[in-house]
């Protein structure tokens, strides 16, 4: 019984060397470096928003057409309705009673 379990691993063996070697085989000879692949992938990008007539180079899409003052919100400013009955004028409005 225990030559018959010996044997059976060994064929096994045998088979999944075969099948290593067959995948080995089809693996390229080298891969691109990751950071080639990175550059190339910036440039193109780069590229892409030159092409495109209103993008500023280092500027993101949408804030190539604004200026500082005309009405950009910051971090700090929420734009209301103009009817005076925003929450940041009713003290504790956000909490519950």
């Amino acid at each position: 019984m225990g030559l018959f379990i010996i044997v059976l691993m060994s064929v096994a063996t045998v088979l999944l060397i075969r099948n290593m070697n067959k995948r080995l085989r089809r693996l390229p000879d080298s891969f691109a470096d990751p950071k080639d692949v990175a550059r190339e992938a910036e440039i193109a990008r780069l590229d892409a928003d030159l092409a495109r007539s209103d993008v500023t180079p280092g500027v993101p899409a949408g804030e190539s057409a604004k200026s500082d003052g005309d009405g950009v919100t910051t971090e700090g400013e929420v734009k209301g309705s103009g009817d005076g009955d925003s929450t940041a004028e009713r003290p504790g409005s956000g909490e519950r009673a």
